[in-house]
C-alpha cells in the first residue's frame, strides 16, 4: 500500500475516479444497469494498465445538486467492487465517502484509504475509525450548500461561492481544522492528506485561484491531492460539457503539480499517466547538469 509519509519522491501519483453511481457529473458512473462490478472491475484492470497508484470507488456521487443515499445503498454499491479488485491486485484502494458506516464496510472489504469529501466534519465517527484501523485520510476543502449552486444543461452544476474574508488563507484555516480532528482522534501527521476542494463551494474564478496558488497550500506541510477532473469550472471556462474537458483538464493538472500536488485525482488516467510523466522529468530537468 503507498502511504503519505512515504510517497515517492520526483514522482505524481494518480488516482482514478470509479464512480459506482448512476448520476456521476462527468458520464461515466456504472451503476446504471447489467453487472456492475464486472464493468467495474474491467475499468479498474485498465487503470492499472494504464499506469494508476491508486483506485478511488465512490458510490455516491458529490455531483452539485446531487441526491445523498443511505449507508446501506452506498456500501452495496462499493464493497463488491473493492472486494473484486482486491482479489486481483495489491494496487492502494482508497474509498470516497464521508460515512463512518460506508468507510468501515469498504475497509474491511479490502480498502485502504479514507477519502472524505467533508474532511471528518459529516460524521464524528469517521476520524475515530481512521485513527484505529491506521487508514490514512485524504481531508478535503468543503463549504458546498445545495441552494448556492447554478444548473446549466450543458454545462452541469456550479456553486456561486462560499462567503470567504481571504480564500486562500480561509481554506487553510480550514483544513488544519480537519487535521486537528484528525489528530485528536489520534491519525498520525503521516497518515494525512488534504485536497483544496476544487469545484466544492467555490466559483469558476475561485477554482482557478486556487490551483494557480496551490503552493500556498503546499506551506501547510501535508501531501496534496488535486482534483481538477471534467469539472464544472472547466467546463464554464472554455463552455464545453464533460466528455470535451480532457485539455482543461489537463492544463490544470500541469499546473497544479508545478505548484505542487503530490496526487491527481482523474477520469482519464492514460492521458493523466502520460502528462504527470512529462511534467515530472520538466519539473526534475532544474536539479540535473545540462
Amino acid at each position: 500500500m503507498i502511504h503519505p509519509a512515504r510517497l515517492p519522491a520526483g514522482r505524481t501519483l494518480v488516482m482514478g475516479i470509479l464512480n459506482i453511481t448512476p448520476d456521476s457529473f462527468s458520464g461515466d458512473g456504472l451503476a446504471v444497469g447489467g453487472d456492475v462490478t464486472r464493468g467495474a472491475l474491467e475499468k479498474a484492470r485498465q487503470f492499472i494498465a494504464d499506469g494508476a497508484d491508486i483506485l478511488d470507488v465512490g458510490g455516491e456521487s458529490t455531483r452539485p445538486g446531487s441526491q445523498t443515499i443511505s449507508a446501506a445503498e452506498e456500501i452495496q454499491r462499493v464493497v463488491p467492487v473493492i472486494q473484486a479488485i482486491r482479489q486481483e491486485s495489491e494496487i492502494t484502494i482508497s474509498v470516497d465517502t464521508y460515512k463512518a458506516e460506508v468507510a468501515e464496510a469498504a475497509l474491511g472489504a479490502g480498502a485502504n484509504w479514507i477519502n472524505d469529501v467533508w474532511a471528518l466534519r459529516a460524521d464524528p465517527r469517521m476520524a475515530v475509525l481512521a485513527a484505529r484501523t491506521g487508514a490514512p485520510v485524504v481531508l478535503m476543502h468543503n463549504r458546498s450548500k445545495a441552494g448556492e449552486v447554478i444548473l446549466r444543461e450543458k454545462l452541469g452544476g456550479m456553486y456561486q461561492g462560499a462567503d470567504y474574508a481571504d480564500l486562500l488563507g480561509d481554506v487553510q484555516i480550514d483544513l488544519m481544522a480537519s487535521v486537528s480532528i484528525a489528530q485528536a482522534a489520534g491519525v498520525p501527521r503521516d497518515a494525512i492528506v488534504l485536497d483544496p476542494g476544487i469545484g466544492f463551494g467555490k466559483t469558476v474564478a475561485q477554482n482557478l485561484q486556487l490551483i494557480a496558488r496551490l503552493d500556498e497550500i503546499k506551506t501547510l506541510g501535508f501531501p496534496l491531492l488535486l482534483g481538477p477532473s471534467r469539472k464544472s469550472f472547466i467546463g464554464y471556462t472554455l463552455d464545453l460539457p464533460p466528455e470535451e474537458r480532457l485539455e482543461g483538464t489537463l492544463a490544470a493538472l500541469a499546473v497544479g503539480i508545478q505548484r505542487g500536488a503530490d496526487i491527481v485525482r482523474v477520469h482519464d488516467v492514460r492521458q493523466a499517466v502520460r502528462l504527470t510523466r512529462m511534467v515530472d522529468a520538466i519539473l526534475g530537468s532544474v536539479n540535473r547538469p545540462g
